[in-house]
């Protein structure tokens, strides 16, 4: 199969969608004001609600939601073929991904900026509330702790990327001064930023002396460092340690100071990275490699497809920061289109790239056969296929392998780090929320709640034990990072058709993903939660912590939906 047909059917569709069916949506559905005061300005406050450019919000939204997750879930679901991947990602994205994202956006904009874990009382009822913000709570803790696990891997795996990752840092805080103290333009210090960042890992990827490198300067694996840890474990711990100081610091910055300016160069890199990886793709003319499906696979496509591709088809992440952060910078509501649904579709876009990246890289059907033998190692070299087809696929515009490999360790990391701090900035509200719900006040501090997040996240990461050794955290969680993402994305789905049901308007377009994601997520998490983490399935060990963490998800989720189809039979319309 040629894979430039492939991808331009996926763009084709992409674009249909966001042209047509996203327009439809607001105007008909959402039913965008151009003159409603936005949160934004209602409570303009310099810290978390300022007044922002649609461009450099979908910036901050965009590599917010996007990070390493659709590269990775993509790159370990072509264990199934390509063709189930690039349905569930072109259709996920247009029917399921844009609706949500930019439903749960709107829905916040009418709600003075509220997140999705508070609407859940004004829509359902308290019970609902206080067990979905336990489920964000949860799931945000999984996303500090398999991000942070990401990052740390690949700075030891690409050392080359990781000084272009710090130099961007001191960058948007510069840019972050130009813009908003002194009233400067963005793009061009945004584009300057991005363009130091690439020729540092350029020289670096030539320079070894410029590669941070923690493991050779520890003495490898051979050499005994401290706390019984040799030097690449050891080089994985004081890379959490500096990440979670990094997230510490960030999450507590007014969003103009970092947040923004590091999102809107990121969103530069997205635009360079998808340019890279398409033009290549024409200009080589690869072929795919792997089958269309998998006539004997270990594990079953259906419905675990549907949970291991989360980001790039739809994802509950990507409703929390909509309502989290997004929503509370949005300056006119008709921007929530731009934002939220084209959000959606470029995260699409680069599931897309992700699995292409991964199909053309073996060079016969066997080889790919070989390298994805099981689900299991599926999921251990996965990402690691993506950067190093990513990179063979930039040689196609004459990108010299090492280099674009630099590139690309570069963008996912960025990601990841965008996704890792505005993640915890979520955490530090939900648990000030909670600290306000049960009238614990020292939790609604901002540094007692950061504080909490970030220990918490960093413990998660570090303590479980699991297959890759010391720090095996990220590893571990990923099967139930899918699972609950999925279900936060039904039961947001399921927020948004209950307020479209009580303003009387078509609420088929969010039911319809609203049931199918339900029952392919309860479905999975069912026979996880009770035949593989329990230990009861014939070839399963019992694994503690999936056990009781996806326990308590699949508990709540399902009282929540009692408590929805209840809330179903109550009559009554929102005043919004």
């Amino acid at each position: 199969m040629n894979a430039i047909l492939v991808a331009v059917i996926g763009m084709f569709v992409f674009f249909m969608g966001y042209k047509y069916y996203s327009k439809f949506v607001a105007e008909r559905i959402y039913r965008l004001d151009p003159n409603y005061q936005t949160p934004a300005h209602r409570y303009k406050d310099g810290v978390d609600f300022v007044p922002t450019n649609k461009w450099i919000l979908w910036g901050h939204h965009f590599t917010s939601v996007a990070g390493a997750a659709p590269i990775v879930g993509p790159a370990i679901a072509v264990y199934w073929g390509w063709l189930p991947a690039f349905l569930w990602v072109v259709l996920g994205t247009v029917f399921a991904a844009g609706v949500h994202d930019f439903g749960a956006l709107v829905l916040s904009v009418r709600n003075k900026g509220q997140s999705v874990g508070t609407l859940a009382n004004k829509i359902i009822g308290q019970r609902a509330k206080i067990l979905f913000l336990f489920i964000i709570l949860i799931l945000v803790l999984m996303v500090n702790a398999v991000f942070a696990w990401v990052i740390s891997n690949l700075f030891i795996t690409f050392p080359s990327a990781v000084l272009s990752v710090f130099i961007q840092i001191p960058l948007a805080l510069w840019i972050g001064h130009l813009v908003y103290k002194k009233r400067g333009g963005m793009l061009l210090p945004s584009l300057f930023a991005l363009a130091a960042m690439y020729i540092s890992a350029i020289v670096a990827s030539r320079v070894p002396a410029l590669q941070i490198d923690l493991p050779r300067y520890f003495g490898g694996e051979e050499n005994i460092v401290a706390f019984g840890l040799n030097g690449v474990a050891f080089s994985f711990f004081v890379w959490i340690v500096i990440l979670m100081v990094y997230v510490y610091i960030a999450s507590t910055l007014p969003v103009w100071k970092l947040l923004q300016p590091r999102d809107y160069i990121n969103s530069h890199q997205l635009v360079v990275g998808l340019a890279i990886l398409y033009l290549g793709l024409f200009f080589s003319n690869p072929s795919i490699s792997a089958p269309a499906t998998n006539a004997s696979p270990d594990v079953p496509w259906f419905p675990l497809l549907f949970i291991t591709i989360a980001c790039g088809a739809i994802s509950g992440f990507h409703g929390l920061v909509a309502s989290g952060t997004s929503s509370k910078q949005l300056n006119k509501e008709t921007d929530a289109r731009f934002v939220g649904y084209l959000g959606a579709v470029g995260e699409g876009l680069l599931a897309l790239a992700a699995i292409i990246a991964v199909v053309t890289f073996f060079s016969d059907e066997a080889s790919f056969l070989g390298a994805y033998s099981s689900f299991g190692a599926a999921g251990e070299g996965g990402l690691g296929y993506f950067v190093q087809g990513a990179g063979q696929l930039a040689t196609g515009i004459f990108i010299p392998a090492d280099i674009a490999t630099t590139i690309v360790a570069i963008i996912v990391v960025s990601f990841a780090a965008t996704t890792l701090d505005t993640s915890v900035r979520l955490m530090r509200y939900i648990i000030s929320e909670l600290g306000q719900e049960y009238k614990i006040k020292p939790l609604t501090k901002m540094h007692v709640a950061t504080s909490i997040a970030v220990v918490s996240s960093a413990a998660l990461v570090l303590l479980p034990e699991g297959p890759q050794g010391f720090g095996s955290g990220g590893y571990v969680l990923w099967p139930l990072f899918g699972t609950s993402n999925q279900l936060l994305a039904g039961i947001t789905l399921l927020l948004i058709t209950l307020w479209l049901k009580r303003q009387g308007r078509n609420y088929l377009i969010t039911l319809i993903p609203m049931i199918f994601l339900m029952f392919m997520t309860v479905w999975a998490m069912i026979q996880q939660v009770f035949f593989q983490w329990s230990g009861l399935g014939e070839g399963h060990e019992l694994n503690l912590l999936l056990f009781l963490l996806g326990s308590i998800i699949l508990a709540f989720a399902l009282w929540i939906l009692l408590e929805a189809i209840a809330g179903l039979r109550r009559k009554g319309t929102e005043d919004n």
